[in-house]
C-alpha cells in the first residue's frame, strides 16, 4: 500500500462542514458545531483500555474534554475533534476498526478493500466485492447485499457479541461502505432507510444525519437500503483517482454529494406513481428525503426542473386516457392532476396543438 491509506472516521455530523484529515486539520481552528455524540469518544477511550493503553494524550491533542464523554450525560463534540481523535487512535493503535473485532484491522485495511473494488464495471459489483472482502479482513461480522422489490439492501450480521463498542462499530461500518458508495459513482446515494438491533441511544436525534431516511431501532440486523438502480451505474473511479483519494480518504468519504446521478428518475417515478396528486414541492421533496430547496437545486444541476417534469407526466397519462379509455375530458383532466378542465385544455394544446377532443379522434388506440 504504500503511503496511500484509506481510513475512515464517522461521518460529519454538522452537514455544512466540509471536513479535512487531521493531519492537515492541526492549523485549523476547531469547528463551532458541536453534533458528533460523546458515546463514540467513550467508544474509543474503551478501545485504548483494552489495549493497556492511556487515551488521554490523543484527547488532548483533538482538544475533548471529559465532560464532553464522561457518562451520565456526554455532551457532542465537533468534527473536527472527531477527525483528530480518531486519526490519532487508528494509528496509536494500529487499528482501523478503533478496537470493534477481536483482531486488529491494521492500517491501510480498508484501503485494501477500496482497490480490490475499483476495477467494477458498476457499483452493485463493487459492493459486492466490498462485501465479499470484508470477510477477509474479520469474521466477527458479515456484510451481504441483496436487491428485491426494487430496493437493494445492505444487511451486517454480527458473529459474535461487540460489546460495548457495538453501536459505535455498527455506525462506522455501515456509514463507510455508504460514504465508499457514494464516491465510486460521484454521486448521492440517497437512503430510503436504516435499521440497527439495539433500542434508541440517547442521542437517537444524530443518526438522521448519519443515515438520512427513517432510521428505526429493535430491528433484527443493522442494514441500510437504497434505491436499486443506483446498484447499475458504472463507476465514474479508475486508479488513479483511487490514488489521490487514498492521500486525502476523509473529505471524500464523507462529503455530502450535491449531486444525485438518479434524481431526476426518481422524481418522474414519484410523480407518475399519483399523477393526479398536487405533488408541491415541499410534499415531493419530504418523500425523497430532501428540502425543497434542494430539491430545485439539484434538478437544475442535472438540466430539469420540477415544472418540467410535472407537465412530462401529466401529459403522459393524459395522451394514455385519451388514447385508450371513453372518460370524459373532465376526469381526464382530474386523473393527470389538473384542478378544473378549462386549465387542462389549455395546458394540452401547448403541450400537442390540439384540444384534448380533437386528439382522441385523431390518435385513437384499440383498447
Amino acid at each position: 500500500m504504500g503511503s496511500a491509506r484509506l481510513h475512515f472516521v464517522p461521518r460529519d455530523f454538522t452537514l455544512a462542514a466540509m471536513t479535512v484529515p487531521a493531519s492537515a486539520a492541526r492549523d485549523l481552528p476547531p469547528l463551532a458545531v458541536a453534533a458528533t455524540p460523546g458515546a463514540y469518544v467513550a467508544a474509543i477511550v474503551q478501545a485504548y483500555r483494552q489495549r493497556g493503553l492511556d487515551p488521554a494524550p490523543v484527547l488532548q491533542r483533538a482538544q475533548i474534554a471529559p465532560a464532553q464523554w464522561q457518562a451520565p450525560a456526554p455532551a457532542r463534540i465537533t468534527a473536527w475533534q472527531m477527525e483528530a481523535l480518531s486519526d490519532g487512535a487508528m494509528r496509536e493503535l494500529d487499528d482501523e476498526a478503533l478496537g470493534w473485532f477481536s483482531r486488529r484491522l491494521p492500517w491501510g485495511s480498508y484501503g485494501m478493500l477500496a482497490r480490490a473494488s475499483i476495477s467494477s464495471p458498476t457499483l452493485g459489483l463493487a459492493l459486492r466485492r466490498w462485501c465479499r472482502h470484508h470477510a477477509l479482513l474479520t469474521d466477527d461480522i458479515a456484510l451481504d447485499l441483496t436487491e428485491e422489490g426494487g430496493a437493494a439492501c445492505v444487511r451486517l450480521t454480527e458473529h459474535r457479541e461487540l460489546g460495548a463498542l457495538r453501536e459505535f462499530c455498527l455506525v462506522s461500518v455501515l456509514r463507510n461502505l455508504h460514504g465508499v458508495a457514494c464516491w465510486f459513482i460521484d454521486s448521492r446515494l440517497p437512503l430510503q432507510g436504516a435499521q440497527f438491533p439495539y433500542p434508541p441511544p440517547a442521542h437517537a436525534d444524530a443518526y438522521a444525519v448519519m443515515f438520512p431516511g427513517p432510521a428505526t431501532f429493535g430491528a433484527p440486523v443493522a442494514a441500510i437500503r437504497f434505491d436499486a438502480r443506483y446498484l447499475a451505474l458504472p463507476l465514474t473511479r479508475d486508479e488513479a483517482a483511487l490514488r489521490v483519494m487514498l492521500q486525502r480518504a476523509l473529505p471524500l468519504t464523507v462529503l455530502q454529494y450535491r449531486r444525485d446521478r438518479l434524481l431526476v428518475q426518481r422524481v418522474r417515478q414519484t410523480l407518475a406513481a399519483d399523477p393526479a396528486a398536487g405533488h408541491s414541492a415541499e410534499a415531493l421533496a419530504a418523500k425523497l428525503h430532501l428540502s425543497a430547496r434542494t430539491l430545485h437545486r439539484q434538478l437544475k444541476e442535472e438540466g430539469a426542473s420540477l415544472q418540467a417534469l410535472k407537465d412530462e407526466v401529466r401529459r403522459a397519462r393524459a395522451v394514455e386516457l385519451l388514447q385508450r379509455t371513453e372518460r370524459p375530458v373532465k376526469q381526464v383532466a382530474q386523473a393527470a392532476g389538473f384542478v378544473n378542465e378549462k386549465s387542462f385544455i389549455r395546458a394540452f394544446r401547448g403541450w400537442t396543438g390540439s384540444a384534448p377532443a380533437e386528439f382522441r379522434r385523431r390518435s385513437r388506440l384499440p383498447p
